[in-house]
């Protein structure tokens, strides 16, 4: 009996629990309903969101492209600047334009909010690098190199010269203080707002790169590049270069005819701040440290930005025993050696018929 009264009693309360149930889950699924609801939003994109901006763009914003960058890269970069829509967008545009790869790292002025095809264009346009190209040739002394940088990165006359003198540029102490030759002749390719500073110390550092990568010994680094200097400014095209190194060589060691004296105009017009032209008699009598003509060897400084074909030339002279040349053509640089004085008339003379008949500026 009393297990029947038991199960008599606990009947109400099963049957509550039958009908509670449902209503229970019920109100649960109504909590998750709204939950999802609430953060549907997060998670699925609004589909009316921007994927790319339409027409090209407006205002300026300068956007620096590293090298090596992919597209995927790139389109990273232009997102975070606004520039394009999307990371998809760009990479779509970058890989259907054929000629996508040809964009060069650097510094770039774009307007903000354009099309992704418009922005691939423009980094392909060079009118919108804002980088400025500094091309140094061989032969220029320091001070032609300080003007052109003055000028190109808009500053004021003397502002690279002082920064020579007075900042630190990665002079090696080989070079003894004076940056003459140190500034490597290339073409650089400097963003905006270098200082002359750092656009000289980048130019001494290629400088001394081509110095290891040619393996010359540094105890030898200023000598290479005072004969290669003299090179620069003396041979009349590169096929001279190996026998022009000759005779330097030959005319340093000589004991006899020329008793080590260069005798080179190119040294006595640099000793005038000249870097061009014939020295007069006047000239070639006043007693600089860099008239070849009065002081044995080598002058105390290179003359000007020695290439790496001078350099490759100083370190293998051609096998000769030359001791004098003269250009008898300024036009076509054609050049004389001979290791006999007389015969070194005969081609100075020639020379000065040329000269005569050409008269310079």
């Amino acid at each position: 009996m009393s297990d029947i009264f038991e199960t008599l009693e606990d009947a109400p309360a099963r049957k509550q629990r039958r009908w509670t149930t449902p209503v229970l889950v019920s109100f649960i699924v109504m909590i998750l309903t709204a939950t999802a609801y609430a953060l549907i939003p997060e998670v699925i994109p609004d589909t009316d969101s921007v994927s790319d901006y339409d027409g090209p763009g407006s205002g300026a914003v300068s956007v620096e492209i590293p090298e090596g960058s992919s597209g995927k890269a790139m389109a990273a970069i232009l997102v975070d600047n606004d520039v394009v829509a999307t990371e998809k967008a760009f990479v779509d545009a970058f890989n259907n334009d054929p000629r996508s790869g040809s964009i060069q790292p650097g510094t770039y002025t774009l307007h903000e909010k354009m099309s992704a095809a418009g922005a691939v264009s423009a980094l392909l346009d060079p009118a919108a690098k804002a980088d400025q190209k500094v091309t140094i040739p061989e032969g220029w002394p320091k001070w032609r190199v300080y003007e052109r940088l003055d000028s190109v990165l808009g500053l004021e006359p003397g502002a690279s010269e002082q920064a020579a003198e007075e900042g630190d540029i990665g002079l090696p102490e080989e070079a003894g203080g004076d940056p003459e030759g140190w500034f490597a002749p290339l073409t650089y390719t400097f963003a905006p707002e270098t200082t002359p500073e750092e656009a000289l110390a980048q130019m001494v550092d290629t400088r001394v790169s081509q110095m290891q990568d040619l393996g010359i010994d540094r105890d030898k680094w200023e000598e290479y590049l005072i004969k290669g200097s003299i090179l620069e400014r003396e041979a009349g095209s590169f096929a001279d270069y190996n026998m022009v190194a000759a005779v330097i060589d030959n005319r340093i060691d000589d004991t006899d005819e020329v008793n080590g004296l260069l005798q080179m105009d190119s040294t006595v017009l640099y000793g005038q701040g000249l870097d061009g032209g014939v020295p007069n008699r006047e000239q070639l009598d006043e007693d600089t440290p860099y008239n070849t003509y009065i002081h044995k060897g080598l002058p105390p400084t290179p003359i000007g930005a020695t290439g790496k074909e001078a350099l490759a030339a100083v370190a293998e002279p051609a096998d000769g025993d030359w001791l004098y040349f003269v250009t008898v053509n300024l036009d076509t640089g054609e050049t004389k050696f001979s290791s006999d004085y007389k015969e070194h008339q005969k081609y100075v003379k020639e020379f000065r018929e040329w000269m005569e008949e050409n008269p310079q500026d």
